[in-house]
Order: structure tokens, then C-alpha cells, then sequence
């Protein structure tokens, strides 16, 4: 018998209820209808939590909490192993469930789910390397010690582009602190969340730890970042509302972790190796699809190598295949809605008014299909320098110096990541130095991975995740001086 589109192997995958306080419970109202953005039918569909019941939830991680800090850092990473182990068991499941909510292409959804998981594996260990300190005391007879405690409950709101990764990634450090954590993830692709909790409850993880809650932003919301009893939230979306939590958090001082807008530059030196420059652009700029926070939203290149590099990338570019996520040799799936589209149109018809040339690629089909494009000589003031495209649109603009090349890279209030080509030492470390960003991808543009630590300066965001950095954002400092010795 033939495999219908998006079918899983495990059907009990597929769920349509939220996971509150160890339960698996319905909504209040009409649910929500999950669509697949290629054909656009309904495909799942998921509840409407309410108010009492996200509070319900919180309240639950706030009993758990107690018993799972004090758990030995040991036990609660085998239980993070087992899950670990689970979702790789159940990799192809997922990367359907991920390509027929999200569209992303099948292969690029296989990679998250090793991507994703990679955050379980690596904090099931780093529970057990977190240490305190003993501090050498000024005067004698004194003991100066630091422990690092969990901070409580947490909650998490996490984004639509990677509904596996960016959930692990923040569940991951959380439990293995030993803190508990109701999440919310994206109204547009919740099934991915509830397929992982659902292993989380297989491996062993105590009702009332981990909590999945569906439903409307304006809802859920206001719960989480008004309650006492949160002690911290972590959010991956846009600055404008990274900013509106922050305010929310603020009258009861919670610790907030922020990955918010990116705006990336990459910059690609008249000395750069011309392969590996095509190499880094293609990741960096179309890696799923273009809508990442750290796709290289803006291209610049130095004029001694820009018309070599243009012809190169576009001939990359113009093989490119955009379609059915599920379909054998598609690089690029649909877009996750006719926002993302309408926001692709705009940027290419403003850099082609403004003087740009059409090197491959060109308008959008129809549907949610967003054709691979590139543009060349693109106004250094067009909107897609100035916005996140958030989809497969490359545009190059031609810079002279290396001054001038860092200066354009600079010129944003973003600082999430940026991506520099050149085979000079002294060129990587200075650009290196002096892109004001989070992170920095020298020829490479695949920058991401559990073991460093991920975050943004500027109005990308506050704090980092991944690596022991990522565990620390988890963790209260308790300083204790015991006199008397």
C-alpha cells in the first residue's frame, strides 16, 4: 500500500489535544486548524487553551518544581538521553510532521530533527558539568562558596521556522537546570510540540515538568508574562514583540532570554576563495528557504570580485527548485503563509525599481511558492538592506573598501549574526572583530550548533542558547559565606 502525502509511521504522533499538568486535555472554543502550506488543506487540528488552563499548567510546573530541582543533575539527563534517543528513533515521523505544517523541504526537516535532538544530547551530559566555585577568602577563618541553583518555572514561546529545534533548544538547558517549563509554540505549526512532548512523557519526564499549551497569543500570553510565579521567559520572534514581553515581564522582574530580529549581512572580500564564497551564500541565504533569523539578508561583495561572484551564484541559483516540500529534489518548499509571499513580491519589485538586475530567478508563481531569486547591483538603501526578507531573495550590493564593507554591515540596529568570506588573517580578524554581532560565520554560513553559544547584541536580544552559556541562562548564582572555620 502506498504512503499517502505527510503519513507517519506512528499515527499516535498526530495529536489534537495540549499537554497540560501531565494530561492530555481539550480546549475551551473552536479549535485550531492546521494547514499544510502547499496544498493548503487542513491537516491537523488543535485546542484552544484557556486562561485557567494555562495557570493550571503553570501551577503544576510550579509543584513539580520542588522534587525535579533537587533530582540528581545525573537522572534528570538520562531522562533527557531517553527523549534524545526517542526523537531520533522517530526522525522520519517528525521530519514529515515538520515539512506538512511548516512546507519546509523533506530533507531540510531531516536535518532539524538531528539539529534539534543534538540540543537533548548535548545537556543530557552538561547537567552533570555544572559547577560551583570555592573563592579564596579574603581573612581566615571564613568559607566563600558559589552554587548555582535553577531559577523555577519558565515558559517558552517559540516561532513557526523551526518548531523542533527552537523548542529543544530552550527545554533542553531548562530541565537539565532543573527548572520546569510550559511552552507555547507557533499557532501555525503546534503538531511538531505536541509529537514532543508526547515522547517526553514516553521517556520519563514527571507530570507537571513540561507542559504544552495551544492556542492565541493575546491568551496565553498575558498569563505567562503576568504570573509571580514564572521566573523567566524565553522568546524566538520578532524585536517588536520581544519588546512587548520585556514590558509584560517587567513588574514581576523576570530573567527574559530574547533571539529576536537578525538582518544579517555577509561580506565577501575581493581575496575570498570564489567557491567557498558561492558555498557560504547559498547556506547562509537559502538555508530553509531563506526564513531564518540568520539568513544573510543582505550580500555585500567588493567590486574586484563582484561580477565573478554573481555569475557563479547565479548560475547556483538558477538551479534551484522550489515546490512540494515532499517532493524527491526540492531545495526550497512553500512559504508558511501569503504574508511571507506578499513580503517577497515587495522586496524584489522595490530593488528592481531602484536600478537592480534580475540574474536568476524572478516573480512568484502562485501560492505559496517563492521562486529562488537573485539580484545585482542592488541600491544600498532598498528595502530588503533594511528588512528581513524572510525568504529565498538574494540581493548583492557592490561595496569598495573594507571600511566601507563594515560600515554597511553595521548599519542596522540588528546584531544577531553575520557572515564574512576572505582567505587574509589579518581581514578575518579585524572584520571579525569589528562586525557588531552575536555571532560570526568566517566562510561558512553554517554557523548554529548546541556545543556554542547562540544569541545577538543591539535589538536581537538578550542572553545566549546553547553551550554551558546557554545552562547558565537557567541558573540562579548563590553566594554563601560561612564564618566560624
Amino acid at each position: 500500500m502506498s504512503r499517502q502525502r505527510g503519513e507517519l509511521d506512528e499515527k499516535y504522533l498526530l495529536l489534537s489535544k495540549a499537554y497540560v499538568a501531565g494530561k492530555w486535555v481539550d480546549g475551551s472554543g473552536d479549535p485550531i486548524a492546521v494547514d499544510d502550506p502547499y496544498t493548503l488543506e487542513t491537516v491537523g487540528q488543535v485546542p484552544r487553551v484557556s486562561e485557567a488552563q494555562v495557570s493550571e499548567a503553570i501551577d503544576a510546573a510550579n509543584r513539580a518544581f520542588p522534587q525535579w530541582a533537587r533530582w540528581p543533575a545525573k537522572e534528570r539527563g538520562a531522562i533527557l538521553r531517553r527523549w534524545y534517543e526517542l526523537v531520533i528513533q522517530h526522525k522520519e515521523d517528525f521530519a514529515r510532521l515538520i515539512t506538512l505544517e511548516n512546507g519546509k523541504a523533506l530533507k531540510e526537516s531531516r536535518a532539524e530533527v538531528d539539529y534539534g535532538a543534538g540540543f537533548l544530547e548535548f545537556y543530557a551530559d552538561e547537567a552533570t558539568r555544572s559547577l560551583g566555585e570555592i573563592i579564596p577568602a579574603p581573612v581566615t577563618g571564613r568559607r566563600l562558596m558559589v552554587e548555582r541553583e535553577p531559577i523555577g518555572v519558565c515558559v517558552a514561546i517559540t516561532p513557526w521556522n523551526f518548531p523542533l529545534a527552537m523548542l529543544t533548544r530552550k527545554v533542553g538547558p531548562a530541565l537539565a537546570a532543573g527548572c520546569t517549563m510550559v511552552a507555547k509554540p507557533a499557532e501555525l505549526t503546534p503538531l511538531t510540540a505536541l509529537a514532543f512532548a508526547k515522547l517526553g512523557e514516553e521517556a520519563g519526564v514527571p507530570a507537571g515538568v513540561f507542559s504544552v499549551v495551544t492556542g492565541n497569543s493575546k491568551t496565553i500570553g498575558p498569563v505567562m508574562t503576568g504570573s509571580p510565579i514564572v521566573r523567566k521567559l524565553s522568546f524566538t520572534g520578532s524585536t517588536p514583540v520581544g519588546a512587548m514581553l520585556a514590558e509584560a515581564c517587567a513588574p514581576t522582574i523576570k530573567r527574559l532570554g530574547l533571539e529576536l530580529g537578525g538582518n544579517a549581512p555577509l561580506l565577501i572580500f575581493d581575496d575570498a576563495d570564489l567557491d567557498t564564497a558561492v558555498e557560504t551564500a547559498m547556506v547562509a541565504k537559502f538555508r530553509n528557504g531563506g526564513q531564518s533569523c540568520v539568513a544573510a539578508n543582505r550580500i555585500y561583495v567588493q567590486n574586484g570580485i563582484r561580477d565573478r561572484f554573481l555569475d557563479a551564484f547565479g548560475s547556483k541559483v538558477a538551479t534551484m527548485k522550489a515546490g512540494d516540500g515532499f517532493e524527491d529534489g526540492i531545495d526550497v518548499g512553500p512559504m508558511i503563509d501569503d504574508r511571507a509571499i506578499a513580503k517577497i513580491d515587495e522586496h524584489r519589485e522595490d530593488a528592481l525599481r531602484r536600478g537592480g538586475r534580475l540574474i536568476a530567478g524572478g516573480a512568484s508563481p502562485g501560492g505559496r511558492i517563492a521562486v529562488p531569486t537573485l539580484i545585482g547591483d542592488v541600491a544600498s538603501d532598498a528595502l530588503l538592506t533594511r528588512e528581513e526578507t524572510f525568504g529565498p531573495l538574494a540581493g548583492v550590493i557592490g561595496f569598495a573598501s573594507v571600511e566601507d564593507g563594515v560600515r554597511l554591515a553595521n548599519d542596522t540596529p540588528f546584531g544577531l549574526a553575520a557572515y564574512l568570506c576572505s582567505s587574509d588573517p589579518a581581514t578575518i580578524a579585524r572584520v571579525g572583530r569589528d562586525l557588531e554581532s552575536g555571532i560570526v560565520g568566517i566562510n561558512t554560513g553554517l554557523i548554529s550548533t548546541p556545543f556554542a553559544p547562540f544569541g545577538g547584541v543591539k535589538q536581537s536580544g538578550l542572553g545566549r542558547e546553547g553551550s554551558h552559556h546557554g545552562l547558565a541562562e537557567y541558573q540562579n548564582l548563590k553566594y554563601l559565606c560561612h564564618a566560624g572555620l
